[in-house]
């Protein structure tokens, strides 16, 4: 395996980047990008003395203060393989210089987000700002530039389809925690699980988000939801959620879908923000459910509860209980089953 080793910096001053923008090479793969600065390592070079000789080669700068921030395995679809030690640097000396790459220039870090670069960087951008500690981030692309898979630390992580203005794929992919930080529409699955009383009124099967979860900890919330994975489709995403959470194995034929359900959010959790933008595949299940035997996932599901669907509409226009239930989708809920099984869309 024929792999390459270099290092790849980000140098900060007063809430800007330092972002070379490659546009000298023509077989460059990142011509046209906008990247760190940084390069190859020569012969018996440390990632530390490639940093510092790289550093002073492009920019003129000779570095002081640099953390060692994470190992990036790029492989780029086209049989090119490279592992980059990744650097920030927030102290240097010297005068600058141009630069044979490219074009250097100070960008405010919320505008690196808006500039041409790799959907795999996104995801160490959000990594950094975060102040994750050192990180292996694993990235692979198609060959043309779409990033189709993504591992930090050994394990996947959920790689998204990014929807257009009209709901259909933009052919853009992008890492969920990306997603969640631009607001960039996507594709989600929810289903509902419902009782009906002798009384011919019904029942819903909420669930207590986990206080792990990265939004609405600890609320009350659909009986099973997730996201639909790159290349998934919404009724595999359903029967997977309510598999995964509740451990409800059903059938396709045992799903009634209900509608779509557009809805956008914005809060900050966990001290970062979160911004929602999606559109719901709707389904209902009404198999007989004992919650007594339910196994609940726990990184996911704290709880379950039954509760009225008319009190529960009630409580959540009230907010009189800790919930992050859509209105619109209980409606739509409610009436479906009013109604004896209509369609919304």
């Amino acid at each position: 395996m024929a792999a390459r080793l270099s290092t790849l910096c980000y140098i900060e001053r007063d809430g800007k980047y330092l972002m070379l923008h490659r546009t000298v090479k023509e077989h460059d793969i990142n011509k046209d990008k906008w990247i760190g600065v940084g390069g190859h390592f020569e012969e018996g070079e440390s990632p530390e003395e490639c940093l510092l000789r790289e550093v002073w080669e492009e920019t003129g700068y000779q570095l002081t203060s640099y953390v060692y921030r994470g190992i990036v395995t790029f492989l780029s679809g086209n049989g090119e393989i490279e592992y980059m030690s990744l650097f920030t640097a927030d102290g240097f000396t010297g005068e600058p210089i141009s630069c044979d790459e490219g074009e250097l220039a100070w960008v405010d870090k919320a505008q690196v987000w808006n500039l041409n670069i790799w959907e795999g960087d996104k995801i160490f951008f959000r990594l950094l700002e975060e102040g994750v500690p050192f990180f292996s981030l694993k990235l692979v692309y198609d060959g043309s530039g779409g990033l189709v898979e993504a591992a930090l630390n050994g394990r996947e992580m959920e790689l998204l389809d990014v929807l257009g203005p009209d709901g259909e794929k933009s052919g853009k992919v992008s890492e969920r925690g990306v997603v969640h930080r631009e607001g960039a529409l996507h594709a989600t699955a929810h289903v509902w699980v419902a009782r009906e009383r002798e009384s011919g009124r019904f029942d819903l099967l909420l669930q207590k988000r986990s206080q792990d979860k990265d939004s609405y900890p600890g609320c009350y919330d659909i009986s099973a939801a997730g996201h639909i994975q790159s290349g998934g489709n919404p009724l595999d995403a359903a029967l997977r959620e309510l598999e995964e959470e509740l451990s409800i194995c059903a059938e396709e034929s045992q799903l009634q879908y209900v509608g779509k359900c557009q809805s956008e959010f914005q809060g900050i959790f966990h001290g970062k923000p979160f911004l929602n933008h999606e559109i719901s595949s709707v389904y209902l299940y009404r198999e007989p459910v004992d919650i007594s035997r339910l196994k609940l996932q726990e990184s996911e599901v704290d709880a379950v509860r039954w509760m009225d669907a008319a009190a529960c509409q009630q409580g959540v226009w009230n907010n009189s209980f800790l919930n992050c239930i859509e209105e619109k989708e209980l409606t739509m809920i409610c009436t479906y089953l009013e109604r004896g099984g209509t369609n919304h869309d």
